[in-house]
């Protein structure tokens, strides 16, 4: 059974930084694409940050300059660096793994950024 584990979130003061970690375990194939998505209190979720397996990401726009996606080469371990947070950033951050046509999906890490 696939399972993902987010770690890491916390409280941050508005121009923090918090650091997420995720590990997947029980996949026999590395997740050619993982990737960072959040969902806000009465929002949809969002998609933060993708990483394939050769290192090319992709950021929301909203994100771009401040956070960073990367993964342990050859492993099911992805992280996201989030830098100048803003209360905007706050939200439950969910680590995604894909394998194939399967999603895999972490139980959530909650980011809350206020002073």
């Amino acid at each position: 059974q696939v399972q993902l584990v987010e770690s890491g979130g916390g409280l941050a003061q508005p121009g923090g930084s918090l650091r997420l970690s995720c590990a997947a375990s029980g996949s026999r194939f590395i997740m050619y694409t993982m990737g960072w998505y959040r969902q806000a209190p009465g929002k949809q979720r969002e998609l933060v940050a993708t990483i394939t397996v050769d290192a090319n990401t992709n950021y929301a726009d909203s994100v771009k300059g401040r956070f960073t996606i990367s993964r342990d080469s050859g492993s099911n371990t992805v992280y996201l660096q989030m830098n100048s947070l803003k209360p905007e950033d706050t939200a439950v951050y969910y680590c995604k793994g894909s394998v194939s046509v399967y999603d895999y999906w972490g139980q959530g890490t909650q980011v809350t950024v206020s002073s």
